[in-house]
């Protein structure tokens, strides 16, 4: 069992920078591929980023491409999702989900935060 805490999000103007985490309860998290989704008002969850277990490969939504980053630290159990340049459109909750893959499939034993509201003013 593993479980997700988002911390991090809040209001930031566009054009700025914002940095959430999420911190997993156990030492087994590393083994698993780590995804933010995110949910905009009215829409469907989406893919933002992905990282697999160790690091080293990641995946991005063209959306945010070249302007977020996800990174993780696996002696902390913690990833990262560093947001620049950020407009209105990136306005949602953020979810940090532990998984197969990196690359944002979904399978029904995955795990989920509860997620952190990240609002960009413009």
């Amino acid at each position: 069992q593993v479980q997700l805490l988002e911390s991090g999000g809040g209001l930031v103007q566009a054009g700025g920078s914002l940095r959430v985490s999420c911190a997993a309860s156990a030492r087994t998290s590393s083994a698993y591929a780590i995804n933010w989704f995110r949910q905009a008002p009215g829409q469907e969850r989406e893919f933002v980023a992905g990282i697999n277990w160790s690091g080293i490969m990641t995946h991005y939504a063209d959306s945010v491409q070249d302007r977020f980053t996800i990174s993780r630290d696996n002696r902390n159990n913690t990833v990262y999702l560093y947001m620049t340049s950020v407009e209105p459109e990136d306005t949602a909750v953020y979810y940090c989900h532990a998984g197969r893959t990196y690359t944002g499939i979904i399978y029904e034993d995955d795990y989920w935060g509860q997620g952190t509201q990240v609002t960009v003013s413009s």
